[in-house]
């Protein structure tokens, strides 16, 4: 039964890191990191590095606790079994009412920005956030009445989201014509730049986001205490070569001054660069694809999580939401509690983007921000089960768990930095909500 179980290899655990963190992120936020940057390339490129190793250490961590369980569920697992159900509570709000929905809701504007771009329509926020809500209650729809159509279109926009990337980066490789120009001189010198940098590991974070739901699958992998931790150091290692291959691709191309100064819309200008009159068109589709594909997952995901919790009895109404329909094979009060709460952050995202108040970040990067401080307790206990001797090797047990922590640190450190004003209050935000689910379960 056991090796029934084990099913995967290591290719495919690297395979699935790859698909889960290669997402939509790289695409809106490469001009972001640039200017974080004061434009400057180099400094852009040592961002991505220390965005990897944020990402790797905590991915090795974590592999520690999950091959030591057999629950499933990812993290909220590991806080169940590793710290109490309380803190497992208090993360699975933390999910459901904050991370999944922001991220979702952001993921979806990003697609209306494409799609503004792509049709040739007016680049108005309103108008972005309209395809926004369309996608979003589109793919809802589409994954709880039809488990098979929703996972066919995954398996397509994992193809499509490696393509331009790729391609582009291969192409950067071997461009000679000159970039292209704009007016708009805007690299900053690098004496000006200060500390203001740090601000960029906020859409690095982003960019890289998603390698913890790669931690669910242990169990299911074949030697997992072997596989597990090259995966998730490979994985993410593979994630840093095609997203540095693209921007450095972006950039052999237009030049650093014309990413900045056209931002979002430099995917298009590069494809009609490439491919003539249509080539914008061409990519864009590519782009949008790839985008929606991420859209498709987090609802996938976002649908699920509600269920679960009410499973474990964590939220409100825990047995409506747990009844399952017969004909959908998920629950309907679910559906409507992940739409329900999606609607509330797609407003928020509207109003801190129409008043600019995250100064050009966004309600996605704060919840991806606050995740890594909760890693943080997951990242102690590995250490306190090293002094236990339940974890016998000192690099898995103290020293990556200590690299997990540095960089978690150094996320938070560059959120604050990018709004000091605005960032820390968000985070307050999302640590009542946490605080909010350790309470109700506690009761």
């Amino acid at each position: 039964m056991e090796n029934k179980q084990k099913h995967y290899g290591l290719g495919t655990a690297i395979s699935m890191i790859v698909g889960i963190c290669v997402g939509s992120g790289i695409f809106f936020k490469a001009d972001d990191i640039l200017s974080f940057t004061g434009g400057h390339v180099g400094l852009s490129v040592l961002v991505f590095f220390i965005g990897a190793f944020c990402v790797i250490f905590g991915n090795i961590t974590l592999s520690q606790l999950a091959a030591k369980t057999d629950r499933r569920g990812g993290v909220i697992a590991y806080f169940e079994e590793f710290i109490s159900e309380k803190a497992a509570a208090a993360f699975g709000w933390f999910q459901l009412f904050a991370y999944y929905p922001s991220i979702l809701v952001v993921v979806s504007w990003v697609a209306g920005i494409y799609s503004t771009i792509l049709f040739r329509l007016p680049a108005t926020l309103e108008l972005q956030m309209l395809f926004g809500l369309g996608y979003m209650l589109f793919f809802h729809v589409l994954n709880y009445f039809s488990l098979r159509l929703g996972a066919a279109f995954q398996n397509l926009a994992t193809i499509m989201k490696l393509l331009p990337l790729i391609g582009i980066g291969l192409i950067g490789i071997f461009w000679q014509a000159p970039a292209l120009t704009t007016t708009a001189q805007l690299t900053v010198p690098i004496d000006q730049v200060g500390w203001s940098w740090l601000a960029a590991l906020a859409p690095i974070a982003f960019s890289f986001d998603g390698w913890v739901v790669s931690t669910s699958i242990t169990h299911e992998v074949k030697n997992a205490k072997r596989n597990m931790p090259l995966a998730l150091t490979i994985g993410p290692l593979v994630v840093l070569g095609v997203y540095l291959a693209y921007f450095l691709g972006m950039v052999a191309i237009v030049g650093p001054e014309y990413i900045l100064a056209n931002g979002d819309n430099t995917i298009y200008d590069i494809g009609v660069t490439l491919l003539g009159p249509q080539g914008g068109q061409i990519i864009l589709s590519f782009v949008l694809l790839a985008v929606l594909g991420v859209v498709n997952g987090l609802v996938l995901g976002n649908l699920r999580l509600p269920q679960a919790l009410a499973e474990k009895g964590m939220i409100p109404n825990s047995k409506k939401v747990k009844l399952i329909d017969s004909k959908t094979m998920l629950s309907p009060y679910a559906a409507l509690a992940s739409i329900g709460i999606s609607l509330l952050w797609l407003a928020l995202h509207y109003l801190t983007q129409k008043t600019g108040i995250l100064a050009g970040g966004d309600v996605s990067e704060i919840s991806i921000v606050f995740s890594y401080i909760t890693y943080v307790i997951l990242y102690l206990r590995v250490i306190k089960m090293h002094q236990a001797g339940e974890i016998t090797s000192p690099l898995f047990g103290k020293l990556f768990p200590i690299f997990g922590m540095v960089g978690s640190a150094v996320i938070v450190v560059g959120g604050i930095v990018s709004n000091p004003t605005f960032v820390p209050i968000f985070l307050v935000l999302c640590l009542l909500v946490f605080l909010a689910g350790y309470t109700y379960y506690k009761k």
